[in-house]
């Protein structure tokens, strides 16, 4: 095997480990340090206290930002600014990409859509579905009778999975925009004048969605490079849910509430538009990856640098967190699903791989969004190990560290910070209640107590359905183990 080969196969092994054998040198790090160096163990775990705190505040801080904006940006009558504007060339394609889905969840779905304010008929429906699933051409059929009338066309895709495809919404994805992408062709369509929306299953779009992005689009001078994403929030099934699901759907939607307003590392997740034009530069998704949101930004940015940004629709998006009927059913689920979203530290290894072969982008912009994506991916794991035990580590291990003033104090000042950190729930929880009026999800009186107690058990929410499932898709990644995709069940 030529040597060149095999320093390219090396390179491409330590780029994918490098972020997963950094997590477990950090989780361990005080179990290992502490006889030798306790003291730079104690600095480091309060310095990462202080930033934790630090990004609290400055999640709460965009996410009320994010909202104030969403209330203000709600009074805006986009349908018509579309019309002052005879934005008619504008073609829209709403892909639904799903698989074993029940009947009823993507009525829901296709409801939603079909009550837009847009005020063109140029809107396509794409049902992308999974050949291998059974009796799929029956629930399509059922489908394009009930909702036909309110499209320009109904378009159904069979995505037959090859041996080189991996499962999943980025090859399902792929099949169904390339029948687009031929369809455009034989009507000599201008690509840049037709956005693709990608739309979860569960996800319902709210009325002014395609107005808004119309509008966004078209006043947009650099929109052929962007993707465009407002929130999903995960109430549509809210009460329905165990408690502890219930906790992370509201801390997830804050959290994506919090992200619309940081523009500068926006990427779009789960339910977003684009044009048809970007998609076809990039080749559409990498059909060999799992998490594909994230990842089809990257092979824009590596084709167009820094052209390539995530712009904020401040509008809100509904959608189901996961349930599963029994709570231990919903317990795996949610698991799984947190495991495959951990997934994408992958993207790290394959940013490693295209860093140095993209020349024409400024280093120092790939550098900053290195920084983000390794931050990002990296925290997801550590972060409950080293606030909650790492502080105690150290005393317990040496004995004569115990005896210092700083080994005496060190677990009070971690304490200390935290107990302010956790401040930052009040208004979590404001917010939360705020968003569901939204969505006219009301909470009765007596179920007040439970919303406000079930908090003191995030530690171990915390612990169970995040940093456990992000440590298990690292360790797999580094043991160079696959990740079987499951569809998230949400009945």
């Amino acid at each position: 095997m030529p040597e060149q080969i095999v320093k390219s196969r090396l390179y491409n092994r330590f780029a994918d480990v490098i972020v997963p054998i950094l997590t477990w040198v950090i989780i361990t790090l005080p179990l290992w340090l502490s006889p030798f160096h306790p003291a730079v163990v104690a600095y480091l775990i309060i310095a990462f206290d202080i930033y934790f705190f630090y990004k609290s505040t400055r999640t709460v801080y965009f996410a009320v930002i994010s909202y104030l904006t969403i209330q203000k940006i709600s009074k805006i009558s986009f349908r018509k600014k579309v019309l002052l504007n005879k934005t008619k060339e504008i073609h829209h394609y709403i892909v639904i990409p799903n698989y074993k889905e029940p009947l009823y969840k993507l009525e829901s779905t296709i409801k939603h859509i079909t009550q837009t304010d847009y005020p063109y008929k140029k809107i396509s429906l794409v049902l992308a579905f999974e050949q291998r699933e059974k009796d799929v051409k029956n629930k399509a059929f059922k489908l394009k009778k009930k909702f036909k009338k309110y499209f320009s066309q109904i378009i159904d895709s069979y995505h037959i999975l090859s041996d080189f495809e991996e499962p999943g919404k980025a090859s399902n994805e792929t099949f169904a925009v390339k029948m687009i992408n031929q369809q455009i062709t034989e009507k000599n369509i201008d690509r840049k004048n037709v956005l693709i929306t990608i739309c979860d299953a569960d996800s319902c779009l709210p009325k002014n969605y395609f107005s808004y992005l119309t509008f966004q689009y078209i006043k947009d001078k650099n929109r052929q490079y962007h993707f465009y994403w407002a929130p999903v929030l995960l109430y549509n099934n809210f009460w329905q849910l165990p408690f502890f699901v219930r906790m992370q759907a509201t801390l997830s939607s804050i959290l994506r509430l919090s992200f619309l307003s940081q523009r500068d590392n926006l990427i779009q997740i789960s339910t977003y538009s684009t044009s048809l034009w970007l998609l076809d530069k990039v080749g559409f998704w990498d059909v060999n990856v799992i998490p594909e949101d994230w990842h089809i930004f990257y092979q824009a940015f590596f084709e167009f640098g820094d052209k390539v940004k995530t712009i904020p629709l401040y509008t809100l998006v509904n959608g189901d967190a996961v349930f599963s009927g029994g709570i231990l059913r919903t317990l795996v689920n949610r698991y799984e699903q947190e495991k495959r979203w951990a997934w994408g530290a992958s993207d790290i290894g394959y940013f490693l791989k295209k860093i140095f072969t993209t020349g024409h982008i400024n280093f120092s912009i790939k550098i900053k969004r290195f920084i983000f994506l390794t931050e990002h991916h990296l925290f997801w794991p550590i972060s409950f190990f080293i606030l909650t035990v790492s502080a105690l580590v150290p005393p317990l291990i040496n004995p004569v560290f115990k005896r210092t003033v700083l080994g005496f104090l060190l677990p009070q000042i971690a304490s200390i910070i935290l107990t302010i950190t956790t401040l930052a729930l009040v208004f979590y929880i404001y917010l939360d209640i705020r968003l569901r009026k939204n969505f006219k999800k009301k909470m009765e009186f007596y179920k007040l107590p439970l919303l406000i107690i079930q908090w003191y058990m995030l530690p171990v929410v915390s612990f169970i359905l995040s940093s456990i499932p992000a440590l298990d898709a690292h360790t797999r990644i580094l043991f160079g183990k696959k990740l079987k995709y499951k569809v998230t069940e949400k009945v």
